[in-house]
């Protein structure tokens, strides 16, 4: 049997999935959750094989419950269920060890069959896209002298705030929390020598030509 968790926080789309996963007779849905904290607790707790995510949240993401996760137990493989079609998401995605991103609109047997390709240990990511991923990832632009002490998701949210975004903003387009956001902002400015993120965004503007 594929023990499966399920995250999402419409509880009718929980139970359609749940006579889904488990028509088939090999897939065992162990646990469900609405709530990205909720999961991110239980679901090293459950082991399953397989946590269904889905990638956006009231209090959080399922990217950053995969990645939480898989920092306490890797051989849970997460598979990102999403509304929106989005190479940041999938960047992030990538980055967090998902095995797989598919969008909603799939088929119900072809998500029952992605649960069983995951569980057994293939990639549902694009190779296109994962390739493009560990290419920027290596081939990433020199670093001006005053960012080489940013890590590269503080240089993500410093471009951001140089587009003029906000937190909100910010979060929406990384798949982090807001309060996230706001600790990297600080941590950025800190690292950065300055106070407020108008300057930061006047540095990064001179820095990196937005």
């Amino acid at each position: 049997m594929i023990r499966v968790f399920l995250l999402d926080d419409h509880e009718v789309v929980r139970r359609g999935l749940v006579d889904l996963l488990q028509s088939g007779g090999d897939i065992e849905v162990v646990g469900e959750s609405g709530s990205a904290r909720e999961a991110a607790a239980r679901i090293p707790a459950l082991r399953p094989d397989v946590a269904v995510l889905d990638a956006r949240l009231p209090d959080g993401n399922g990217i950053d419950v995969c990645r939480d996760v898989r920092a306490v137990d890797s051989s849970i493989k997460g598979l990102i269920l999403t509304s929106y079609e989005d190479d940041e998401a999938l960047f992030a995605a990538i980055m967090a060890g998902a095995s797989g991103y598919v969008l909603k609109q799939i088929r119900g047997t072809d998500l029952v069959d992605a649960v069983r390709r995951v569980a057994g240990g293939q990639s549902l990511l694009d190779p296109a896209v994962t390739q493009r991923v560990l290419e920027r990832i290596r081939n990433g632009v020199e670093q001006p002298r005053e960012l080489a002490g940013l890590t590269d998701q503080e240089r993500r949210i410093l471009e951001f705030v140089a587009e003029g975004l906000t937190n909100r903003e910010i979060a929406s387009r990384m798949f982090l929390a807001e309060k996230t956001v706001k600790n990297y902002v600080s941590s950025l400015l800190a690292k950065l020598g300055l106070e407020r993120r108008t300057q930061a965004a006047v540095l990064a503007t001179k820095l990196l030509g937005h």
